[in-house]
């Protein structure tokens, strides 16, 4: 398997993408990767826009970085709540800062913007986001997925099967 080995984290707050959590969720963990699910807190369950629910592993305030090989954000209106807590902020900002994977999709833009990881990058999201991450000192472009280093970025769902090879790719590198 492609992620023996690798742990993983994915974010979730309330109003998930349920596609965007659900597809690196089960993706992630068939290549053979242990993901664990971090919210603002442990052991509360979130729906997801479609209404799936989802129950938290931990809480990001007690996640350790240097743990992990990799996050994924999925979007939805879920990263609008996630940036309301700081430690979920911070857990974005010190995974980049640790040279590990971020992966954002769709709206998940926002979590990179609050975190203060996208200058003198690359990156793509959901185009109603645009000057968001713009705005934050990178580049924009219209593609299914972008690879910056270890920042792994798509536009929306119908972007998941690249982005997903992307993440693997970028986890193996």
């Amino acid at each position: 398997m492609e992620l023996e080995g690798r742990k993983i984290i994915i974010l979730v707050e309330k109003m998930y993408n349920d596609r965007e959590f659900w597809y690196p969720y089960y993706r992630l963990k068939e290549a053979g990767a242990e993901v664990r699910v971090v919210a603002p807190e442990a052991g509360v369950t979130y729906a997801g826009s479609a209404g799936i629910e989802v129950r938290s592993d931990a809480a990001a305030g007690e996640i350790d970085p240097a743990d992990y090989d990799g996050l994924v954000i999925p979007g939805g209106y879920a990263p609008d709540h996630m940036r309301r807590a700081p430690a979920m902020v911070d857990l974005v900002r010190r995974m980049a800062e640790g040279g590990k994977v971020v992966a954002a999709i769709c709206h998940a833009g926002w979590m990179l913007v609050s975190a203060g990881v996208l200058k003198g990058k690359t990156a793509t999201a959901f185009f109603a986001i645009r000057d968001d991450i713009v705005n934050a000192g990178a580049e924009w472009v219209d593609q299914e997925v972008v690879v910056d280093g270890k920042l792994v970025t798509s536009r929306q769902p119908e972007d998941l099967p690249a982005f997903l090879k992307a993440i693997i790719a970028t986890l193996q590198a």
